[in-house]
């Protein structure tokens, strides 16, 4: 009897693809834990810069935004599920905030193409930028990447503003289409460059030190 239960007991070797499709599962799924772990850090980070004002740095004569900054690292860090995921909530975190506290101009934020889209996209493209360079030092991709994800959510958000609300936001504002248009450029100049390098500070070191700490 012991002898038959050994015999139909055998297991037949595994192939390498078995093998192989067996690591390859169990590191997907450590991999989606790290990914939703990271996107409720990173999201939260965005929102608490949001609520308490802290994502608001004075740089007379303006106040540059840094909470773009999490999307971003996340983009870099984690690929772009990760950084569109995070981008995702800080837009909609930005439609609810525009509806909690309203200004003259909220309305424009109440818009997903406006608050939603161009976060979601500076979650994706900073990624692939960073891709593109092989390079041994990687202060400089990074550097490149957040670059191109701040100027994108600057550009995203006030391109979209004039494409869809340019006469609305004239409007609400009381003020003519043309003073609008220059108000638009001329927030874009001085508010994008230095959140750009607010950004690009921020995001090479948060990233240069979580990438030592990954290699250790």
């Amino acid at each position: 009897m012991l002898y038959l239960h050994k015999a139909f007991s055998f297991k037949w070797p595994r192939t390498a693809t078995e093998k192989i499709m067996e690591r390859q599962i169990k590191s997907h799924s450590k991999f989606g834990i790290r990914q939703i772990t990271v996107i409720g850090m990173l999201s939260g980070i965005s929102i608490v810069l949001g609520i308490t004002g802290l994502g608001f740095i004075p740089i007379p004569p303006v106040k540059a935004t840094i909470m773009h900054v999490p999307v971003i690292i996340g983009s870099i860090l984690e690929g772009p599920i990760v950084g569109a995921s995070v981008g995702l909530i800080f837009g909609i975190f930005s439609v609810i905030q525009s509806i909690t506290a309203p200004t003259p101009v909220s309305f424009v934020f109440m818009n997903p193409l406006v608050s939603v889209l161009p976060r979601v996209l500076i979650g994706i493209i900073p990624y692939y930028v960073y891709r593109c360079f092989s390079m041994k030092k990687k202060i400089i991709p990074i550097g490149i990447a957040s670059a191109v994800g701040s100027l994108m959510n600057t550009i995203g958000v006030l391109g979209m503003i004039y494409i869809i609300y340019l006469g609305s936001y004239a409007k609400a504002l009381n003020i003519s289409s043309s003073a609008a248009q220059k108000g638009i450029i001329a927030v874009g100049v001085t508010n994008g460059i230095p959140e750009m390098i607010l950004c690009i500070l921020i995001t090479i070191s948060v990233v240069t030190a979580v990438t030592k700490i990954k290699h250790k």
